[in-house]
């Protein structure tokens, strides 16, 4: 028995809650829990996806006693076919009270996701039961009600490149939010989530981005360091916690970082595309790399104080701000920007790459597996995230590794101060092409672990704060 049967009326009632609520709750105890939700919705041919039932019996389940009463049941229904809802009337862009694939394809432009209409049409094939290659209330409600993880704005906030997954970077291009969510407070909490992941990943994998920082500024043909010999020499200067020193200052630039990008990123998209027109793909570029400069340069003290803090000697910095002020004293203010034109021109082979190869194994993948559903999964999104960042370091690292350099050069003693032109050269005549590569190891291997930690925290402080869908 199929979902539209039970759920006849179109705004239903009551008495078809009570109806859909009886077949469910096969035992007759007033409660309908996981087991007898997964066993009514297979035995009416409702498709949901993997953990979807266990989810809606913990949104729905408000005294916390391992299932839905009728009053639980009907109000978590009510509720989310208002979602439902709004989220058909926005994708619905003629009002016709029908989704076509040129409008999915539209909602998905409105956030950078360019898709072929060949894609929209197996978006929408997945969801289109009368083979009409429309889909209207009832069949987005049937085939949505029981999926709360699946609706198509879901989908496009899932496949719009998000800045979410922290590998210790920040040269990625800012998240990006619908008008909608732009009055609501979607967006403030989800930066919030976002700032606290990057803050759990990057001290989780302050040790490995240590040994880089350690790797790119004393590592070199005559003075080989390996990774077990390079933890052992800082553990043995000082002690474990010294695998964690810069990390501070590291955590405490993500927040106003954030919100700088975020501010800059949607003023240069108002001054790069017409009102009223759609912001195209080039343009998101630009702004987000725009937007990226502003950010660094206002926070660029921050990255070097960071990598002094990180290569400090036991005794030579008290904390942060005794840091600031020898830096300040014995080299001036110019001592806080040193670095800073790689760092500015590294984001744009960063955020390029980075932004390319999303793109093409997105639109790889839902060429090749978007015809029964168009939602990636974790894995996807983790791996695509993963590639696409890790391609993006690949093609920024030489300057990466140049800007460490020129911001570590006053603290080491004996040390010329190069230009950055002079200190490429050096580099080159000393070590060879792969000198610009030093520390290149345990920055790939903290990527993982940066993404996984980001993503699983994420996902708690979403639900946290009441976001999480």
């Amino acid at each position: 028995m199929k979902l539209s049967m039970v759920y006849s009326q179109f705004n239903p009632s009551k008495r078809s809650y009570e109806d859909l609520f009886e077949k469910l709750d096969t035992n007759k105890d007033g409660k309908v829990d996981v087991a007898e939700l997964r066993a009514g919705l297979t035995a009416m041919g409702i498709s949901y996806r993997q953990g979807a039932v266990q989810k809606i019996v913990s949104s729905g389940d408000k005294d916390k006693d391992g299932g839905l009463d009728f009053k639980e049941f009907s109000r978590y229904l009510k509720e989310h076919e208002k979602k439902l809802r709004l989220t058909f009337r926005s994708l619905d862009k003629n009002n016709d009270g029908r989704i076509d694939s040129s409008e999915i394809q539209q909602s998905l432009a409105e956030l950078g996701v360019d898709i072929s209409k060949e894609d929209a049409q197996k978006i929408l094939q997945s969801i289109d039961v009368d083979g009409s290659m429309t889909v209207d209330w009832n069949e987005w409600r049937e085939h949505f009600l029981f999926n709360p993880a699946t609706n198509i704005q879901e989908i496009i906030r899932y496949w719009k490149h998000s800045s979410v997954l922290d590998i210790g970077d920040s040269l990625a291009i800012p998240d990006e939010f619908t008008e909608e969510e732009k009055t609501t407070d979607f967006w403030w909490k989800q930066l919030i989530a976002g700032a606290t992941a990057g803050a759990v990943s990057r001290t989780g994998t302050a040790p490995l981005d240590r040994m880089k920082v350690f790797m790119q500024v004393h590592a070199s043909k005559s003075n080989k360091i390996s990774l077990a010999g390079g933890f052992k020499q800082m553990v043995k200067e000082g002690g474990v916690t010294s695998l964690w020193r810069g990390n501070g200052v590291n955590v405490l630039k993500i927040a106003p970082e954030t919100a700088i990008k975020f501010m800059a990123y949607e003023q240069y998209k108002k001054y790069l595309s017409s009102e009223g027109e759609e912001v195209q793909t080039h343009q998101r570029f630009i702004a987000g790399s725009l937007a990226g400069a502003t950010a660094q340069t206002a926070i660029y003290p921050m990255e070097v104080m960071k990598t002094r803090l990180t290569l400090r000697k036991t005794g030579q910095y008290s904390g942060m701000l005794d840091c600031a002020k020898k830096i300040l004293r014995k080299e001036g203010v110019k001592a806080f920007y040193k670095g800073y034109v790689p760092n500015i021109l590294g984001i744009i082979p960063y955020a390029g790459i980075d932004l390319a190869v999303y793109e093409s194994l997105k639109n790889a993948w839902l060429s090749r597996y978007a015809k029964d559903t168009a939602n990636p999964g974790i894995l996807v999104l983790l791996g695509c995230g993963t590639i696409s960042s890790t391609c993006g370091q690949l093609a920024s690292y030489p300057l990466a590794l140049v800007r460490t350099r020129m911001q570590a050069q006053a603290s080491m003693e004996g040390s010329e101060q190069l230009s950055m032109r002079r200190l490429v050269r050096k580099i080159i005549a000393k070590e060879g092409f792969f000198g610009l590569y030093r520390g290149i190891l345990p920055n790939f291997m903290k990527v993982i672990p940066a993404v996984s930690i980001s993503y699983v925290v994420y996902e708690y402080t979403k639900t946290a704060l009441g976001i999480s869908k």
